[in-house]
């Protein structure tokens, strides 16, 4: 009835409060941890190419509004800009040696824990679009998702990853805001790291993608 609807919202934007503080906790917690790690692929990339180790690029954030997205740079400086990487042709053209390794691993977001910190991205949420992706803009906008913070990683991203359609995308983003608790966040998080260290639905540049259900039944069959 009313009650449960209203104390389903309360609980839901108490968690919001509780998200952010976790956000604060951990990205600086993880920043001095992986310090290490950032010095050895800063070094890493300056060695291998020309140009800044440090990545920005505008994306969309929380209430459709545009933020500067930091990560490692993975590609030469001849890359043209603001054009997602899945519409790259022959990406293997402009992702550096160093960068491809910082892609397989995910390496190359940990400076979106710089974006955490400052309260423009969350640990999980929605990733954030490029400013062309207009279409799954859109269907963001309609649905409510920019009601959220950006995440470094997110419920698509550990549900198909690069390998399921914009549809199925916009979904399962729709699906964690309907859901969103501290239990499903740490699902996420920890499925991210299987994800990772798996490979699992990763791929570069142009593919073919399929509809989440379509992929998982297709898993099923094998």
């Amino acid at each position: 009835g009313y009650s449960s609807a209203a104390s389903d919202v309360y609980k839901r934007q108490a968690y919001f409060v509780v998200k952010r503080s976790l956000d604060i906790v951990l990205s600086f917690l993880l920043l001095a941890v992986l310090s290490p790690i950032f010095i050895i692929c800063a070094l890493a990339i300056k060695l291998e190419s020309s140009g800044s180790v440090i990545f920005r690029q505008e994306r969309v954030g929380r209430g459709g509004e545009p933020f500067r997205v930091y990560k490692f740079r993975t590609m030469y400086k001849h890359t043209p800009n603001n054009v997602a990487t899945n519409q790259f042709k022959n990406p293997g053209h402009y992702i550096t040696k160093v960068g491809k390794i910082l892609r397989v691993t995910s390496l190359d977001e940990l400076p979106q824990l710089l974006n955490v910190l400052k309260g423009e991205m969350s640990l999980v949420g929605p990733r954030p679009l490029i400013l062309a992706e207009e279409k799954i803009h859109s269907q963001r906008l309609k649905r409510g998702v920019y009601s959220l913070r950006p995440g470094v990683t997110g419920y698509a991203q550990v549900n198909g990853r690069d390998l399921v359609d914009e549809e199925s995308k916009v979904n399962l983003d729709t699906e964690y805001l309907m859901h969103i608790s501290f239990f499903l966040d740490l699902k996420i998080l920890l499925k991210t790291v299987a994800v990772v260290f798996s490979r699992k639905d990763y791929q570069e540049g142009c593919v073919e993608t399929v509809s989440y259900t379509h992929l998982r039944a297709h898993e099923t069959e094998l």
